[in-house]
């Protein structure tokens, strides 16, 4: 019986401290800033040798995942991927295309954001702080169901995601999705990412104090095309423009991760975008210390629009890519994940104890069993 309550107990000590931790400072440990935008999980191969390059250690991917895209085995394989070739992974949570039209996204809704939730939660992440980008540009019509942008829509989910995730676990670090900085203000399509922030602050300014850090999407325009040393709110420098904004309603200065950005390879020579990369990454963002990560847009690109932007041209380093490749880095050292090997307890007579990933809807359920037997095994020693 003695032996059984202490395996008891060691089963309940594996079970909640799991969930113990909170997420911390990214900015407070050594930190590589260098990162890039991907689009498939079978693209990381590819940007651990661009990110962690010349010095570099866990560098940082930014990745869409769509809600039909939820295989439990692909995303495993994947975080297991980024802890081997030392990624950060940004997930960027996203909808699916709307059924009245294609070419829009659906709004997310509450049921959106508690699956996404349940099914982040039953991974395994490969650093503790677990990174979440709260959709994507919903200062645009087509990002928001084809209608109007709403601020205010936008912040109820936003605070609902971070109560539902947190809920979930602590280790999720939320992050409020990127805007469009160079949207037109004609409030049917589009919203200015200013006016968007400014209405949000009118409508819930507390939304600024639940988030954990904001995400910007500081390109150089207009047409992608404007050297660094263009400093407006429509440049490299936006993220700056915007917190503004975010750190005078959050009572504090909120991590920043620059989550797309790149120049219009189409209307600006190769040569010259590897020099605005390198003034860009050396004298701005990484002279910035809240600047968390940087993950210009795009790894590769099968053509189409954002062929303008890639760093791969089929197995080819652009000038560009090469330049940023090669630049120096920083060995990061973020906080990981604890992975618990099988343990035997007691010598010899009590089995291994195999700790197996447990469904999000399974935990409580999980944890309440153990606790009646634990307890029920308790009050029956002296019977």
């Amino acid at each position: 019986m003695f032996k059984k309550i202490i395996l008891t107990l060691v089963i309940l000590l594996i079970l909640f401290t799991h969930q113990s931790f909170a997420i911390y400072d990214p900015t407070t440990r050594p930190n590589n800033i260098f990162g890039i935008h991907i689009l498939d999980t079978q693209e990381l191969d590819k940007a651990a040798r661009l990110i962690n390059s010349t010095g570099g250690d866990w560098g940082y991917v930014t990745i869409p995942i769509q809600y039909g895209d939820r295989d439990i085995e692909k995303w495993q394989n994947f975080m297991d991927d980024a802890r081997r070739l030392h990624v950060i992974p940004i997930l960027r949570i996203a909808t699916e295309a709307y059924y009245a039209n294609t070419n829009v996204w659906s709004k997310p809704t509450d049921e959106d954001i508690i699956d996404f939730a349940n099914f982040l939660n039953s991974l395994t992440w490969p650093t503790q702080n677990r990174y979440v980008l709260i959709f994507n540009e919903p200062n645009r019509f087509d990002e928001w169901g084809g209608t109007p942008p709403s601020p205010e829509e936008y912040a109820d989910r936003v605070v609902f995601a971070v109560n539902v995730f947190k809920s979930q676990s602590p280790d999720f670090f939320m992050i409020a999705g990127g805007l469009d900085n160079a949207s037109p203000n004609d409030h049917v399509k589009y919203l200015d990412n200013y006016a968007f922030l400014k209405r949000i602050a009118a409508y819930n300014p507390d939304f600024f104090k639940k988030i954990d850090g904001f995400a910007s999407h500081s390109y150089p325009n207009p047409n992608f095309a404007q050297p660094p040393s263009v400093s407006g709110f429509e440049s490299t420098s936006t993220y700056k423009h915007e917190m503004d904004i975010v750190d005078q309603y959050s009572g504090t200065k909120k991590p920043v991760f620059i989550t797309e950005t790149g120049w219009n390879a189409d209307v600006v020579p190769a040569t010259t975008i590897a020099s605005y990369l390198t003034i860009s990454m050396i004298d701005i963002w990484g002279e910035d210390k809240r600047v968390v990560a940087v993950t210009p847009f795009i790894l590769q690109s099968n053509g189409g629009a954002y062929d303008k932007f890639t760093f791969y041209k089929g197995d080819t380093l652009t000038p560009y890519a090469a330049t940023y490749q090669s630049l120096s880095k920083v060995k990061g050292d973020p906080q990981l994940t604890v992975i618990a090997p099988k343990q035997e307890i007691l010598g010899n007579e009590t089995p291994g104890i195999e700790i197996n990933f447990v469904p999000a809807e399974q935990k409580n359920p999980l944890r309440s069993t153990v606790l009646k037997a634990f307890f029920k095994d308790l009050f029956a020693i002296g019977k």
